[in-house]
């Protein structure tokens, strides 16, 4: 079986680069040499379980919707526009 490192695909014309690199005592190492001289925004993603808790996290065996419904009864507006606020804030 052969193991790739990298992926470089293209969305609505931006070139994307995907790499593999490891995650250890804080530090994120990238797999391969690049060479990129300019400071670029990156997106990073754990592709194993990681053991611990987590803030925000939806627990799907305890989730309600008639409890949500129940919490959000007096609400005014729009929950999908409060959302993308909400992660906009997060951004």
């Amino acid at each position: 079986m052969m193991l790739i490192d990298f992926f470089l695909f293209v969305i609505g014309g931006c070139t994307m680069l995907s790499l593999k690199g490891i995650y250890e005592n804080g530090l994120i190492t990238i797999s391969l040499p690049l060479p990129i001289k300019k400071i670029v925004e990156v997106i990073v993603t754990f592709l194993e379980e990681i053991n611990g808790t987590a803030t925000g996290k939806v627990d799907l065996k305890s989730f309600s919707f008639k409890k949500t419904q129940q919490i959000l009864k007096d609400f005014q507006g729009s929950l999908a526009d409060a959302v993308i606020e909400e992660r906009q804030r997060e951004l």
